[in-house]
């Protein structure tokens, strides 16, 4: 019998706020954290729970890390101010998304091979090393996002941006925007005008 999946999925309809959405997938991405040490650790293969990692690098994680590098961060470096200081931490936060890419597809051999090989990834020291490093360095780059990034893209982005990067996100995931709901103010508040 197939267990409930340690990831919770997101809605469809929450890309409608691409802010919230980078936010709630940061969550999914502790959520990885602990199913990667859990798994990286075991003494036995735990199959369900290496196939939903192995489904999660490969898609969810690549189609993130496009969010930021493709529309969120070059966002970011047009409409912040001077004040805000942030290229440096834009160039470090790259800088780790291609070093995250890299482990992954380390990670993504080993999950594959122990699959096939039918024993767990972390056979050894070192190998459970890479799933418990992998998962510290993660959940330190998140938090930074979620206390730095996405705290100032609140502040600088325009609704035409957020709308920009939400009909991008949605067209990544083959979420089709209506019409209607594609011209809703991007933060989800009403128009200001109306009665009080």
């Amino acid at each position: 019998m197939s267990q409930k999946p340690q990831i919770e999925p997101l809605p469809a309809e929450l890309v409608h706020e691409p802010l919230n959405w980078l936010f709630a997938e940061h969550y999914r991405h502790r959520q990885l954290c602990r199913l990667i040490e859990r798994v990286g650790t075991a003494t036995v293969l735990l199959r369900e729970e290496t196939e939903e990692i192995l489904t999660f690098l490969r898609q969810d994680m690549a189609l993130h890390i496009i969010d930021e590098e493709e529309d969120l961060f070059p966002l970011l470096r047009r409409r912040c101010l001077p004040e805000d200081e942030l290229g440096p931490l834009l160039g470090s936060l790259s800088a780790e998304h291609r070093d995250d890419m890299e482990q992954t597809r380390v990670l993504t051999t080993l999950l594959e091979q122990a699959l096939a090989e039918g024993r767990p990834p972390g056979h050894d020291l070192e190998t459970r090393r890479l799933f418990t490093d992998f998962a510290l360095h993660e959940r330190r780059h998140i938090a930074l996002e979620n206390a730095i990034i996405l705290p100032i893209a609140r502040l600088r982005l325009t609704p035409g941006d957020l709308r920009a990067l939400s009909t991008r996100m949605a067209a990544r995931r083959g979420v089709v925007l209506d019409r209607t709901e594609d011209e809703r103010p991007a933060d989800g508040l009403e128009p200001s005008g109306g009665s009080v």
